[in-house]
């Protein structure tokens, strides 16, 4: 994933953190460009649980934020908003890696992260609806309006559950989504025949969407 991102022109950096004596990484990719004063944060877990492989929980959401990523520098994307992308690590513990990532960043650094957008489980087969995390106006307008404008369910969602708390905790206002659970979330089933691909695709299309228009203006 880092040589993908590096030979599509991003600048790759592996945050390293410990937790419980052991050690873990983030990997961040920063997209030339863009006002390094405000930053459009996009974000996904990348480890699982010991009990199974974590293909939809969340191989499924960094997949999709991978697509987004390496979409941005096959368009040539030039936004207002500097763009900064990460995989977090040790999420399933506790938000240890995202939240490590931002005690690491001094407050300055902080002030400058306009939003962050989390998406933790895209492609779940049995979903109801898309849930939609009510926190930034902005950022749960992209998402909510891309869905509607396709018919499709949606259930709003507080800050909770995944990386997006370790960046309202700091203060910055967050969005995203999830497809919620299954029954193979945290188990052995949690293979690549767990995730639906049609959902899959809206999931990417709707993450794309989101960070093009977020990206637009500041």
């Amino acid at each position: 994933m880092k040589a993908a991102l590096d030979s599509a022109g991003f600048r790759t950096t592996l945050h390293r953190f410990t937790h419980d004596g052991t050690t873990g990484y983030n990997l961040v990719a920063d997209w030339p460009g863009g006002d390094p004063e405000h930053i459009l944060f996009a974000g996904a877990h990348l480890d699982s649980v010991e009990a199974g492989p974590g293909i939809n929980d969340n191989g499924s959401g960094s997949a999709a934020l991978l697509a987004t990523a390496l979409e941005v520098s096959r368009s040539g994307l030039r936004p207002d908003r500097h763009l900064r992308f990460a995989w977090w690590g040790a999420e399933e513990l506790g938000m240890v890696g995202s939240s490590a990532y931002l005690k690491d960043l001094s407050a300055a650094e902080r002030k400058r992260i306009d939003l962050y957008v989390n998406v933790d489980m895209a492609g779940t087969k049995s979903i109801r609806q898309w849930l939609v995390v009510e926190d930034d106006t902005a950022a749960n307008e992209a998402f909510e309006s891309y869905f509607a404008a396709r018919n499709l369910p949606t259930f709003s969602i507080g800050i909770g559950g995944s990386d997006h708390v370790s960046f309202g905790d700091a203060g910055i206002p967050v969005g995203g989504f999830a497809t919620g659970i299954d029954d193979c979330t945290h188990a052995a089933c949690d293979r690549v025949d767990n995730v639906d691909p049609e959902t899959e695709t809206t999931s990417t299309n709707a993450l794309l969407s989101a960070v093009w228009k977020l990206a637009a203006h500041h």
